[in-house]
């Protein structure tokens, strides 16, 4: 038989203060909470690493089989004009399929991964525990550059060691300024099409109607001088042009526009993005009842 007497077992919690229980129940968060927000973008990155076949593997071949296909149609006979007069046409193609690849992974990422909590009603999962509009933004977006970037990476190696273009560095920042553009607007750009889309198809029109088109007509394959002035202008109203120019800079030194250009609405791109899928998160729109 215990020797403690249960009334005084009760009396003792109860002269507990009740503000101390309450600060050892409740955990305190500082202005950002750290560990939801590296939860979350851990859950992002382990989401499409578990199927790292399809989302890293399948994006890293089809880019190798594209400089192939290039490689084996032009050989060496593929010398380009203009700005970029005298350089290999598969030194050229190069960087322009690498950072088509993160335009495309990034969207896929954040996209794929919004309608699918939608879709399966797991959404719960990151609105129901303590993180701010921001910190959501910054999860999800954290987890569309990692897969950009990892693809991109892994593609660039391929690219070098089996001797398909030369991908020698010539300005590093641009690389590093132009490709985390890239995928922070495209990942933003996949979370405004997965919270607005309701299903898959919504999706598919997304990317084959906007993502698509876009890329292949900035400048990936060709230089955009070699278009008529109507269609050039057109091009340098593509953002995903300026992300390509840039990013093909920091390899070959050359550019068909301004880099400073380049940068400033890339920049400002970014940030607009961002702020877009914040306000989209704070509403809660198609989220939240």
């Amino acid at each position: 038989m215990s020797s403690t007497d249960p009334a005084i077992t009760a009396a003792a919690a109860s002269s507990v203060p009740q503000s101390v229980s309450a600060s050892r129940l409740v955990r305190q968060y500082g202005a950002m909470n750290g560990l939801g927000l590296w939860t979350l973008f851990k859950r992002e990155v382990g989401r499409f690493m578990k199927v790292w076949m399809q989302t890293v593997l399948a994006p890293v071949v089809t880019t190798l089989l594209f400089m192939t296909v290039f490689k084996l149609a032009f050989g060496d006979r593929g010398n380009l004009t203009g700005d970029f007069e005298g350089l290999s046409y598969n030194d050229f193609l190069a960087p322009g399929l690498i950072i088509m690849a993160i335009l495309q992974n990034a969207f896929q990422n954040t996209s794929s991964s919004l309608v699918q909590a939608k879709f399966n009603a797991t959404y719960v999962d990151f609105l129901m525990p303590p993180l701010s509009p921001l910190e959501l933004t910054a999860g999800f977006l954290g987890g569309a550059i990692m897969r950009g970037l990892i693809v991109a990476a892994i593609s660039a190696i391929g690219i070098q060691l089996s001797g398909l273009a030369d991908l020698s560095v010539t300005h590093v920042w641009p690389i590093v300024w132009f490709s985390l553009t890239a995928a922070i607007v495209l990942g933003a750009l996949g979370a405004i099409g997965g919270i607005w889309a309701d299903k898959f198809d919504h999706l598919s029109a997304v990317s084959n109607f906007v993502i698509v088109p876009l890329t292949f007509l900035s400048g990936t394959f060709y230089d955009i001088k070699v278009m008529t002035p109507p269609f050039q202008l057109m091009a340098h109203l593509d953002p995903f042009f300026y992300m390509i120019d840039g990013f093909r800079y920091g390899f070959l030194g050359v550019a068909n526009s301004s880099i400073l250009t380049g940068v400033l609405y890339t920049g400002g791109l970014s940030l607009v993005s961002v702020i877009a899928v914040w306000a989209l998160f704070r509403s809660g729109y198609k989220l939240k009842a």
